[in-house]
């Protein structure tokens, strides 16, 4: 691809890097010496990491109000009301990362939106748990890399330890067992688990709960 053209379709990570490219014109892009256009677009990809870790450092400190406020305000990550993060999460691309109000994210999860993140409202998700944007193919002569998007329905429980793999979609109601991995959609209300996920029964469909759980210093 053209580094004096941006690519419309892309998405996530890759988006953001074309975008922040393109706000130099390309005749600026041209005129820079090889050396200097590689210490540019390391810098951007050393100030993609430090975001990273600054969400880390955020989701250390024992306040859950202030944790928020801080993803909110320093790393972008768009979060519902009365939606609780436990301490010791951890984001990829936090500004690719949307959160549902009413929502519970115990300790030790990890978020990854550097394809995108989508979780809806009233979503439980325990520890240990990880969702993948992106990922290597190991069927890659290079490894290149690969991803779509995550969509999480409403209401949705994702046990202790599951992963969820790139460009799943689990539907509302779903449950997702401990250690299961997710490899493809799930339906609504479905209950899944295994490695990788299958259906393993169906859950009632009346669900009315909200979630508004804060776990004190957590």
């Amino acid at each position: 691809m053209s580094e004096d053209r941006v690519d419309s379709s892309a998405t996530g990570v890759y988006g953001d890097y074309q975008r922040t490219s393109a706000r130099l014109s390309s005749r600026v892009r041209r005129l820079l010496p090889p050396r200097l256009r590689s210490i540019i677009s390391q810098g951007y990809w050393r100030w993609y990491d430090a975001t990273d870790f600054l969400a880390e450092m955020i989701g250390r400190l024992p306040s859950h109000t202030l944790r928020v406020f801080l993803y909110r305000s320093l790393t972008g990550v768009h979060i519902g009301a009365r939606t609780s993060i436990h301490r010791g999460c951890r984001f990829y691309r936090p500004s690719g990362v949307t959160i549902g109000g009413h929502t519970v994210i115990n300790r030790d999860v990890l978020l990854d939106g550097r394809m995108g993140l989508q979780i809806g409202a009233n979503v439980s998700i325990s520890e240990g748990a990880a969702i993948i944007t992106l990922e290597h193919d190991p069927d890659s002569p290079t490894f290149e890399t690969r991803g779509a998007l995550v969509r999480i329905g409403d209401r949705v429980f994702v046990g202790a330890r599951a992963i969820l793999l790139p460009g799943v979609a689990i539907g509302e109601g779903a449950v997702i067992a401990a250690g299961a991995v997710v490899t493809r959609d799930v339906e609504p209300f479905a209950i899944v688990g295994g490695v990788p996920a299958r259906p393993i029964g169906q859950r009632r469909q009346d669900l009315t709960y909200t979630l508004d759980y804060r776990k004190f210093l957590g």
